[in-house]
């Protein structure tokens, strides 16, 4: 039976048991490691003798060896080193972190096996401006933009745009208030607000003119499977500008989209440029039936669409995971 490594935290939503269940089809088992549970919990051990790597994951006195997986699947990195607060000196823990995240994600990064996508192909997405630019140069349409920390640069494209403009982060950017989080959403910005943007010397933001919006798409993208949804955000007010802020109330309102063939063949093409088997893709159609590319999220949720779909999407993980069906890979070591 192959062995598939799946990467993710203890408080994960369902999609690592649907994923798991589903590989059991294919002759498959999922080894699940918790890394916000790692080291406190989980041994992690990587050896060099008699002319052999070995791998081991230690964990509630059971051993699983990983040098003999078939796949990776890295899907959250939420908390990695959680606890260890509870048990080190504050001097010793930006340091302890530091060798925690160089163990795990060197042996990942070292792994002579197909992976859905590696963290250095991942943390390559983490730049928006790329993404755009590989978006642009495969055909795609994207909105007009500036990426900035300076307040008269973005006074400037604002003021140029007299259908109105928006602001957003460019990475998963939240407050913590007296203990809660709170997310950073997208927003319009206007001239009213210009008069206070001075701060933004101290941290860069994203500004882009505002789209029209008739529907907007998520699109989850597995292996060479495209699976194309929609929803009518503007029939709420507060979903108009970024529809994350009324997600739970949206839930049910997602339905399959008819993806045009020459996007779904752009959007598969930057998958190819990126080397990668999984991505979360946002699309704006206009009024016009235009299509306007905002960006692939490497890890982005697909849970809600899934149940859509009686577990379509995670069947096609488990596929793909098990060599049942085509990825892109090429063995670094052959």
């Amino acid at each position: 039976m192959k062995k598939i490594l799946i990467i993710t935290h203890s408080n994960d939503n369902e999609s690592i048991a649907t994923v798991s269940e589903q590989l059991k089809k294919y002759n498959a088992r999922g080894i699940r490691f918790n890394v916000d549970q790692y080291p406190l919990y989980y041994g992690l051990s990587s050896c060099y003798e008699e002319g052999q790597w070995k791998v081991y994951l230690d964990y509630n006195g059971e051993r699983e060896s990983l040098h003999d997986i078939a796949a990776v699947w890295y899907r959250r990195s939420h908390n990695l080193g959680s606890g260890l607060g509870s048990v080190l000196e504050g001097e010793y823990l930006a340091s302890v972190h530091g060798e925690v995240r160089a163990t795990l994600f060197g042996m990942l990064e070292s792994m002579n096996c197909f992976q859905i996508g590696k963290f250095s192909q991942y943390r390559r997405l983490d730049s928006k401006e790329e993404q755009m630019k590989i978006a642009s140069f495969s055909g795609l349409k994207i909105p007009e933009t500036c990426i900035t920390n300076n307040p008269e640069e973005a006074k400037r494209f604002v003021r140029s745009h007299p259908k109105g403009a928006i602001t957003k982060m460019q990475s998963s950017f939240a407050i913590d208030k007296e203990g809660v989080e709170h997310v950073v959403f997208t927003n319009v910005i206007t001239e009213d607000n210009l008069d206070s943007i001075d701060s933004l010397q101290y941290c860069p933001m994203q500004f882009q003119e505002k789209l029209e919006k008739q529907k907007e798409l998520r699109i989850t993208i597995v292996g060479d499977a495209v699976f194309s949804f929609a929803v009518d955000s503007q029939k709420l007010e507060n979903a108009k500008v970024d529809w994350r802020r009324e997600g739970v109330e949206l839930l049910d309102q997602w339905e399959p989209y008819e993806l045009p063939e020459s996007v779904q063949e752009k959007l598969l093409k930057m998958m190819d440029i990126y080397q990668i088997n999984y991505g979360a893709v946002d699309i704006i159609v206009t009024p016009e039936n235009e299509h306007y590319f905002l960006e692939i999220n490497s890890a982005g949720e697909f849970f809600w669409l899934d149940r859509l779909i009686d577990g379509a999407i995670s069947d096609q993980i488990a596929k793909v995971l098990a060599g049942e069906a085509p990825r892109r890979y090429v063995p670094v070591l052959q």
